[in-house]
């Protein structure tokens, strides 16, 4: 699936983070950084840019703000093939807070938004263009958003300046065919603009809806190492990187990082295929309920979370 035109986006630190607050320590981050560097990733997503107002350094880690200090505390000495990214939320950054790109490590910034946001998310990516800074707009939780109001979303997104669009799964509740049908409907929409795609893997298809994406023509892609993420996780980078053919990548660098870094982190969190992710990407909630049952000393009672979740009163 050889296609010069598509960039490929390790997400591994910003959405692993969403796990453990960002507490991942510096050998962690760096040897993230260094193996996506020698697989030839074109970027890594770094973490997110918030404001110290928003949020406490004493409940949340490093990465849940970006500062530059840190960022050339875990890069330094490596040489640098890869562009490195951080996600805005709205509400959560200030625009003072934003470092001009000449005074920054980051090459771009993600503004991720809900649609009844996207207006301010739209003058957000601006204020980082305008910046020096790469931007897209990923509009999140897609598979609650009515017809009527997506379709309006795609128009002010397409008057808008910002040149790479994500459709985001956010909540693990598609199959390849809405993926189908979406992605040609943002590039029918948006014929100007790049679209990306980043699915969760409820029901085990992020992998398989980016494949739908990119057969559809979607360029950007984002992954991460061992499908780390929030709640069930995303489309597996080694994954994603093995099916694209693209002679330039190199696999065998994540396979290492995976091995000494992820899989350690596997006895500390878990990500990906349990059933109470299962249970909310089929009924198209956000996993918050079952990331909370997760955490508990009742994971494995699975049967009551099913008849909490759905009401259920009996068994079919």
């Amino acid at each position: 699936m050889f296609r010069p035109q598509i960039k490929v986006m390790d997400c591994t630190v910003r959405d692993g983070g969403l796990m453990n607050k960002w507490q991942f320590d510096d050998d962690f981050v760096r040897a993230v950084y260094k193996a996506c560097n020698d697989a030839r990733i074109d970027y890594m997503e770094i973490g997110y840019l918030s404001s110290e107002s928003a949020f406490s350094r004493q409940e949340y880690g490093s990465w849940k703000f970006c500062a530059e200090s840190d960022i050339q505390r875990v890069t330094e000495g490596i040489e640098r093939k890869i562009k490195l990214s951080a996600m805005a939320d709205i509400g959560r950054i200030e625009y003072d807070d934003i470092p001009l790109k000449a005074d920054s490590s980051l090459d771009m910034v993600r503004v991720a938004c809900y649609v009844h946001q996207l207006d301010a998310a739209i003058a957000l990516a601006h204020h980082c263009m305008e910046k020096g800074y790469e931007a897209t707009i990923n509009l999140m939780a897609v598979s609650t958003v009515g017809l009527r109001d997506l379709e309006e979303a795609l128009d002010d997104l397409a008057k808008s300046r910002v040149p790479i669009i994500y459709l985001v799964d956010s909540f693990g509740a598609f199959y390849s065919e809405d993926i189908d049908t979406l992605s040609r409907k943002y590039m029918a929409s948006l014929p100007d603009k790049t679209i990306g795609i980043h699915c969760h893997n409820n029901q085990q298809l992020a992998f398989a809806n980016t494949i739908a994406a990119i057969i559809n023509g979607v360029n950007y892609l984002d992954g991460s190492l061992y499908g780390i993420g929030r709640g069930a996780g995303n489309c597996p980078l080694e994954l994603l990187l093995s099916f694209l053919k693209n002679p330039k990548f190199r696999v065998r660098p994540l396979i290492e990082v995976i091995e000494t870094h992820i899989i350690p982190w596997r006895k500390k969190i878990d990500w990906g295929y349990f059933i109470p992710y299962m249970i909310t990407g089929v009924l198209n909630q956000h996993p918050r309920a079952a990331m909370a049952h997760m955490e508990s000393d009742r994971k494995e009672e699975i049967t009551e979370f099913f008849n909490r979740i759905t009401n259920a009163t009996d068994l079919v």
